[in-house]
């Protein structure tokens, strides 16, 4: 076993008195030491419960034989720190959270680990680490949020956010918003809606990293998520048995299936960042156009909130993922000899069967015949940027504006708050990339506001969306605007064409006018001078290799 490096031999006798100092006997020893890795805490809604999840995940590893051990990692909550320096932090975080499970298991010798996540870096940290380290590991997360009710309509996070555009709007007043924040999350969870904590989560299911069920069982349905996770803790014990590493399961197939859910099911932009740099760390690479090819060829057939008016609930009871690759399995869009955790993708789906058609529509019925994410190049994107296609309203498809810039989310918002964004703009919010941010922060705030006020903008960025985010919203400009890209030029006034259907986004401005003003382009200062924010930024890469590490 691996452990034995830390308990097997007279060399070890001082590292067996440390166990037993915390309690593991003689018996223990001699059983697979299976770290558990917990990101429980309490400033996260999808991770106060993590404990009884943990703990369920433990009892599956000692019944099948293991030695569970639990060590901690770090976790923000993208909602809390939306809109301000906290979400520089963000996505920086997911290295971080990587980082600390190679330490932890490097360290301890761990023979297998258990992954409990929930929210949105979370998730592609702890897969990032699972890849990287190479050694038997099961992910299970704590599952979505239930829907809030309000005015009779299931609600959610986003409803909250793009309160604060029907507020300065005068579509809402102070009671009635005070109302809504009381209501719109019920309890423990990660946002209800197909955000990038569910999308991720999902997605941890068709990669084979997690069981059936990973992504949609309500964090509510205490027994099911307790169970999933006994089940869990029990598989790894199978996997050290058989000898099979996450880059088994996290093969070039695995990710084509990934992206072709994502794009089935319309998930979160962020998960074009997160599927290059966990399959960054399993030595795969997944370039831009594969993203773009494959959601070409998928059809659109679940219509989840920020898009529609369902919920990780609904789709849960729909048949869940098992349900939507079964689905798409029907136009050969899976890899169904692709292996996961307990079997073959083509094992797994076999008996999956949709319960109702109004949440997951047929492939030959879908909402769209494309996929719910698109890749756009041009000459203000010339490696590339991504939008959420399947959250733009048809009209909205193709749509052409006047720049009006800011160098900072909080500049834009303010605008957007005040009243200085009129229908026929397009928001242009740069120098919030990898680098420039740093950290790529999310913009679901001045999306919210513009949601609320009912503006028909567009809105580019070098920056990200939430997974809540909706509307002909372009980000992951590359280069981006720290490194003199083209989004760094843009003037007021510029006209910008966003095309989704061909694929574009163009700035319509001469190359000519355009190396003048590189020419007269001057960097910078970083908005963050110390600590690990601009560690980060010196050794970030473009979003458009998943802003991995150097």
């Amino acid at each position: 076993m691996r452990s034995d490096i830390v308990k097997k031999g007279a060399t070890r006798c001082a590292h067996r008195s440390l166990f037993h100092a915390m309690g593991y006997g003689p018996e223990d020893l001699q059983k697979p030491l299976i770290g558990i890795c917990n990101s429980f805490n309490e400033i996260i809604p999808g991770h106060i419960h993590l404990r009884e999840i943990a703990q369920a995940a433990k009892l599956g590893v000692a019944a099948a034989g293991g030695t569970p051990i639990e060590f901690p990692a770090i976790g923000v909550c993208d909602g809390i720190a939306m809109g301000h320096t906290g979400m520089k932090y963000s996505l920086a975080s997911r290295e971080l959270i990587a980082d600390s499970i190679e330490a932890v298991a490097m360290a301890s010798g761990f023979d297998g680990l258990v992954l409990i996540p929930n929210c949105d870096k979370v998730v592609p940290g702890m897969l990032m680490a699972a890849a990287r380290l190479n050694i038997p590991a099961v992910v299970v997360s704590g599952g979505p949020m239930l829907p809030g009710r309000f005015h009779g309509h299931d609600v959610s996070v986003s409803q909250a956010f793009e309160a604060a555009g029907k507020f300065a709007a005068g579509q809402m007043d102070a009671a009635e918003m005070a109302d809504l924040e009381s209501k719109c999350c019920p309890g423990c969870g990660s946002c209800a809606g197909l955000f990038t904590a569910n999308t991720m989560n999902s997605l941890t299911e068709v990669l084979g990293m997690g069981l059936p069920g990973n992504g949609t069982i309500p964090a509510a349905y205490t027994g099911a998520r307790r169970l999933l996770a006994k089940r869990a803790g029990a598989a790894v014990l199978d996997l050290i048995k058989k000898d099979i590493k996450p880059r088994d399961i996290m093969t070039r197939e695995a990710f084509e299936n990934a992206i072709t859910v994502d794009m089935g099911i319309g998930g979160s932009s962020n998960t074009v960042l997160h599927l290059t740099a966990i399959a960054h760390e399993a030595g795969i690479e997944l370039p831009a156009p594969l993203f773009d090819e494959i959601s070409r060829r998928t059809p659109y057939i679940t219509k989840l909130s920020p898009a529609g008016k369902h919920h990780m609930t609904d789709l849960n009871e729909a048949g869940g993922i098992p349900a939507v690759m079964h689905e798409l399995s029907k136009k050969n869009l899976i890899h169904l000899d692709a292996l996961t955790i307990t079997g073959t993708v083509g094992d797994r789906i076999k008996n999956a069967e949709v319960l109702d058609r109004t949440v997951i529509h047929s492939v030959d019925d879908p909402y769209r015949k494309e996929g719910g994410i698109a890749i756009l190049k041009g000459n203000l994107a010339p490696d590339y940027a991504v939008v959420k296609a399947s959250a733009v309203a048809p009209d909205m498809l193709t749509y052409t504006g006047k720049a009006k810039c800011y160098n900072s989310e909080t500049e834009a918002c303010d605008a957007i708050m005040a009243g200085a964004i009129h229908d026929g703009d397009v928001v242009v919010i740069r120098y919030e990339g990898p680098k420039g941010g740093p950290g790529m922060q999310e913009m679901l705030n001045p999306t919210a506001v513009i949601t609320g006020r009912g503006l028909k903008v567009g809105l580019i960025t070098d920056g990200r969306f939430s997974g809540a985010s909706q509307g002909a919203c372009v980000g992951h400009i590359s280069p981006e605007a720290m490194e003199g890209g083209p989004i760094a030029l843009i003037e007021d006034g510029d006209e910008i064409t966003i095309d989704i259907p061909n694929r574009s986004l163009s700035l319509a401005v001469s190359d000519e006018e355009l190396a003048k003003r590189k020419a007269n382009w001057k960097k910078p200062e970083p908005k963050i001078k110390t600590g690990y924010l601009s560690r980060y930024a010196k050794l970030t890469t473009s979003a458009s290799t998943g802003a991995v590490l150097k």
